[in-house]
């Protein structure tokens, strides 16, 4: 792949392709998030019980879980770059669909379309993030993370406005799908071109005109191990995908109903989680180039489990709301962590290993809240917040996956 290089060292392109890959990180953390301010609206409009939404909103993860084994497939015959930027538009197209369904059947079908589009997004931004971070030569993909929580915050923040504003759904939504779908179909110009495996031996080649590429990876049949890794890789997604579940599910009702925080204080749980997390993926690059991708893991998963594990401990509100920060930034880097690593395993198809690591952190979100539930309704929702705690403590055995030489396989 020809590159022009710039004085930094790193190929224009990659530069290029770099922003184009954060707007699509930004724009698919702002889609959904324009419209959580305003399922209050929908459930209205819908005259829909508390049963009724909270089924309805389960729609999205299970239209995920569906369709995100097909992100492989949908890379290998389309490209990571085409699939995430086309991906965005669908997705909004979706939450437009959302905005001005008149029936609860018809939101649930176009919840499942967000649900399944954003599944193949999620899989599609990762592959291409990675491939321009192979050029890099460095870690940058926790940056991506970051921008998306950016873009998530942004997005929150525009429905807010939208609603206190008074602006009609429909025009809310309308605008947000088409300021993004703009910004996605820009982007699409900026991406990597070639295959998706091009960068693994890119810069071998770039360094000795006259080495021949390298060879194919060899394929074996171990798929037991494969296997095994895989889903320590998944496990470890799983654990982040628990802490952040929490900080959105659960932070504000046990620091209100459980230790007697006001409304607006309640809310600052959430709020120190999600901050933190973003400052760690911000910043987390630098600390995996220094120190690697399993040793910031595994202090990531200690700070989790002694900050969380204080705060449950001696239960009150300002030590919680630390608590809360201390998860967010020790969760920073894992689903970052986990999906680079899951792209590196050999001998598996481009998207592959991403797809399945996906689908499976996925699957926690999904099951993250009922399990969670369920303990807090046989005892307490401190102890159900323990999950927290073990998902740290599994973080630091689980680590060594991050590390060392990626068991050859075949898929």
């Amino acid at each position: 792949m020809p590159f022009s290089e710039r004085p930094g060292g790193v190929p224009s392109e990659a530069r290029r392709a770099r922003a184009a890959v954060s707007a699509v990180f930004l724009t698919n953390g702002a889609l959904l998030a324009n419209l959580v301010p305003r399922y209050p609206e929908i459930k209205a409009a819908l005259d829909l019980s508390d049963a009724a939404y909270g089924a309805a909103l389960t729609s999205p993860p299970i239209g995920a879980l569906v369709a995100g084994l097909l992100a492989a497939t949908f890379i290998g015959r389309f490209g990571s770059g085409r699939v995430a930027t086309i991906g965005i538009v669908a997705l909004a197209a979706m939450t437009l669909g959302v905005s001005l369904s008149p029936t609860v059947l018809v939101l649930v079908v176009f919840l499942l379309g967000a649900g399944a589009v954003d599944a193949l997004v999620d899989v599609s931004q990762n592959a291409h993030a990675l491939r321009v971070q192979r050029i890099y030569r460095r870690s940058i993909v926790n940056s991506f993370h970051g921008v998306w929580s950016i873009g998530a915050v942004l997005g929150g923040l525009m429905g807010s406005a939208a609603a206190g504003l008074a602006v009609p759904l429909p025009v809310h939504i309308a605008v947000s799908a088409a300021v993004f779908s703009a910004v996605a179909l820009v982007s699409l110009r900026y991406m990597l071109s070639g295959p998706e495996d091009a960068e693994r031996t890119a810069p071998a080649a770039a360094s000795d005109p006259n080495a021949s590429a390298a060879p194919p990876p060899r394929r074996f049949p171990v798929r037991r191990a494969t296997a095994a890794m895989l889903a320590m890789l998944g496990a470890i997604a799983v654990c982040g995908a628990f802490v952040e579940d929490v900080g959105s599910s659960w932070a504000a009702l046990y620091l209100g109903r459980d230790l007697g925080a006001d409304s607006a204080t309640a809310g600052l749980g959430f709020v120190a989680l999600n901050v933190a997390m973003t400052l760690g993926r911000l910043t987390g690059d630098r600390f995996v180039d220094r120190f690697g991708q399993a040793a910031v893991a595994r202090a990531g998963g200690l700070l989790i489990a002694v900050g969380m594990g204080t705060a449950l401990s001696i239960p009150n509100v300002p030590l919680t709301i630390l608590g809360m920060a201390a998860a967010g930034l020790g969760t920073a880097t894992l689903i970052p962590a986990a999906l680079h690593a899951g792209d590196e395993i050999e001998g598996l198809r481009p998207g592959v290993g991403l797809t399945v690591i996906n689908w499976i952190m996925r699957a926690g979100f999904l099951a993250s809240p009922a399990i969670v539930g369920a303990l807090a309704e046989a005892t307490t929702l401190r102890v159900g917040l323990l999950l927290v705690v073990a998902g740290g403590l599994a973080t630091v055995v689980l680590s060594r996956a991050l590390g060392g030489r990626r068991p050859p396989a075949r898929l």
